[in-house]
């Protein structure tokens, strides 16, 4: 069978098939990009959080989640190729299925490696043109994106507390955007006080929808130690999933963007 060699996004070269068959995804946002590129037929496996499509989390087998692979499951599909991101699976089940397996690894934390990731999963599954053509309508949607000049923190967690700080695909997305992450020199997810965040004082605090679903006592807590600060929730998929998610949540931050920006604008 001839072969074609490839570097990952964490410098791993691996030897794919010229004609890849059989695709195990370990990432939700990747999943959703392999279907965006029409691999219907190829893609065999997937998590038990790749929800997107529906149809697809019900009808492909699942392998476990994201940290916590099935590795007889993913025997059973034999696959030619295995692909993963670094962040979001473990390492030591990575180097597992790198013993047996092609395993193309993405490691992602900025919108430009995004973009790479998609026309690179084009690649190694023979959808170049149209991977190249998504990746250019997502930074063409991201170019015109109003700015929202807006201080801001993006929380992840509670209990502790825990926002996305510098050197994270969320931050970089935020500052494309226009915010200005007041957590920016901090460590990739810090843990933080509401003394804390008090002292920082964003104008706007967003509630992510994942990993932790934040509830309307949360936003309370928070609007009560910052009266005059906008909280708002949105689903965690429009700034964390860097697949072809990008190109439906890019409106949606739009509109986001400028709701936030006239309520600014009212209150001044």
């Amino acid at each position: 069978m001839p072969y074609r060699l490839f570097t990952d996004q964490m410098g791993n070269i691996l030897q794919v098939p010229k004609k890849v068959k059989r695709i195990v995804s370990l990432v939700p946002s990747q999943t959703e990009l392999l279907y965006h590129l029409g691999l219907e037929a190829e893609v065999v496996g997937i998590t038990k959080f790749c929800i997107y499509p529906d149809e697809w989390w019900r009808s492909k087998t699942r392998i476990g989640g994201t940290k916590n692979f099935n590795f007889k499951a993913i025997a059973a599909l034999n696959p030619d190729l295995v692909i993963g991101n670094k962040e979001e699976n473990y390492p030591e089940g990575i180097t597992l299925l790198q013993k047996k397996y092609a395993v193309w690894m993405s490691d992602i934390y900025s919108f430009e490696q995004a973009l790479q990731m998609i026309i690179e999963v084009g690649k190694l599954t023979n959808r170049t043109a149209i991977a190249q053509q998504l990746a250019q309508n997502i930074e063409a949607d991201f170019i015109k994106m109003p700015k929202a000049n807006l201080s801001a923190a993006y929380c992840i967690w509670h209990n502790p507390w825990m926002a996305a700080g510098g050197e994270t695909f969320i931050h970089d997305l935020l500052q494309r955007c226009g915010f200005k992450n007041v957590f920016k020199n901090q460590p990739r997810y810090p843990i933080f006080s509401l003394p804390e965040l008090v002292q920082l004082n964003p104008e706007v605090v967003i509630l992510s929808s994942e990993p932790y679903p934040f509830k309307t006592k949360h936003a309370i807590e928070i609007q009560n130690a910052l009266p005059n600060t906008q909280v708002k929730f949105i689903p965690g998929e429009w700034f964390s999933w860097y697949g072809s998610k990008l190109l439906d949540a890019a409106p949606q931050i739009a509109n986001f963007v400028q709701i936030l920006t006239n309520t600014t604008k009212k209150s001044t």
